[in-house]
């Protein structure tokens, strides 16, 4: 501890000559970047809570998969487009499985992870009526979605949901959606970055209105089925993950292996496309595509051309671990409750050392213990909490770059080792000693 705290003045030549003058407006991998710099220049092992990795090894089903996969040759061919059979059906399957909602296999189209799935809904969804201008966003949320619509040119609007939780979301989201012009609306569940979950209540709200007013939902479940209040594992048995997809017609899902299976590092998700909005034709569409479909507009529009097919290896191993799930031979519930496992000690560590959870409630009840939690310190701004905590080793993002309307930051737990939570406890004590207000 000798060491700590690191030099603020390192620490903002290092930001500087990296083109990051200010670290707490940085993205999720500007940060990274700098506190890799930072290690690199102090020897100083941080606290990396700033990036959303999974901290567990991916399961050998997947893996044994894909080697066979290799084995048999797949490197050498192109998969198709759409996806391979078999992980069609295991995703088909899932769906029913483990949401109770029915998806054909074609609409369960692999993508590069499932920021590319939302790259590719954005490029579909928001271009399906020259009247409509973009998405909303239900935030906070995953800051890099934002970035997508931008890099593509659509407008976008975004809220703070905390503050329009129940029954008092309806008036809140109308007053977006009747102007007329939302095209699209993404939101995640469990939320990354606060961890709260929508209720039946709320997606119906959603659904509902979506419907009345003709907008495409998008639901990111990379978390699916991690609130760990309730057992969402068993396969074919209530309590189902919740979805809006019971309350309308038109929405993608957004399913990614990265957090519930650990296989971040394949680059490999699944988008599922309602069979209804699959269908569905959209002459505007013609701006840009060959089909006003929707459904082929996504595949041989807007896929294609980002990419001739997701890794062929990958998609065999992907089917492999929902196959295991779907047959109930595997429980990947069981292995990611470790998250909630240390989150709830990590919150602890925090809270004794004078920190504030942002978002502390989830309605009724305290925010469950999982990926993300988010925290505030008395007196300061999250970009300047962001900026304090670096010099004491410990990293993580503002909620600023999440759509956030509150101060803080996020916090994940899923590369801090318990072999540090020592470490953790320690520098935050020396934080709180040194900012204390009676200092």
């Amino acid at each position: 501890m000798n060491d700590i705290p690191i030099s603020s003045q390192l620490i903002a030549q290092l930001a500087e000559r990296n083109g990051l003058p200010e670290p707490g407006l940085g993205s999720i991998r500007e940060v990274t970047h700098l506190v890799n710099l930072v290690e690199a220049e102090t020897g100083i092992k941080f606290v990396r809570m700033e990036m959303g990795v999974p901290g567990l090894p991916a399961p050998s089903i997947g893996i044994e998969a894909e080697i066979e996969a290799l084995k048999s040759g797949k490197a050498s061919r192109y998969p198709d487009i759409t996806g391979i059979r078999i992980l069609k059906e295991e995703s088909s399957r899932f769906i029913k499985l483990f949401l109770n909602v029915d998806i054909s296999t074609r609409g369960c189209i692999p993508t590069v992870g499932s920021m590319m799935g939302g790259m590719v809904t954005f490029l579909v969804a928001n271009r399906n009526d020259r009247t409509k201008e973009g998405t909303l966003f239900i935030d906070p949320g995953f800051p890099v979605q934002k970035q997508q619509v931008k890099m593509l040119g659509h407008d976008y609007k975004s809220f703070d949901i905390y503050h329009y939780r129940g029954k008092k979301l309806k008036d809140k989201l109308e007053s977006y959606l009747a102007t007329g012009k939302i095209s699209s609306l993404l939101y995640s569940n469990p939320n990354n970055p606060s961890w709260i979950c929508l209720t039946e209540e709320e997606l119906s709200i959603i659904g509902e209105l979506a419907r009345q007013y003709d907008v495409i939902v998008i639901e990111d479940l990379a978390y699916f089925g991690m609130d760990f209040r309730k057992d969402y594992s068993v396969p074919g048995q209530p309590p189902y993950q919740p979805t809006v997809a019971h309350y309308t017609d038109d929405y993608v899902l957004l399913i990614s292996s990265s957090k519930i299976f650990s296989y971040a590092g394949q680059r490999i998700g699944m988008m599922a496309i309602s069979d209804h909005l699959f269908n569905r034709s959209y002459p505007d569409l013609l701006r840009y595509y060959s089909s006003e479909k929707f459904g082929h507009s996504v595949i041989f529009g807007a896929l294609y051309a980002l990419s001739a097919g997701v890794c062929h290896s990958a998609q065999y191993g992907l089917a492999a671990l929902l196959k295991a799930v779907n047959d109930g031979t595997y429980r990947y519930h069981e292995d990611v409750k470790e998250y909630a496992r240390k989150a709830n000690i990590m919150k602890e560590i925090f809270l004794s050392n004078n920190f504030s959870i942002t978002y502390d409630m989830d309605l009724e009840e305290p925010v469950a213990d999982g990926f993300y939690f988010t925290v505030s310190y008395p007196g300061m701004k999250g970009s300047e909490l962001l900026r304090e905590l670096l010099s004491y080793g410990i990293s993580a993002i503002t909620l600023d770059i999440t759509g956030s309307d509150r101060e803080g930051l996020r916090a994940c737990v899923s590369l801090v080792p318990v072999s540090m939570f020592g470490d953790l406890r320690e520098r935050l004590r020396k934080f709180s000693e040194d900012h204390s207000v009676n200092n």
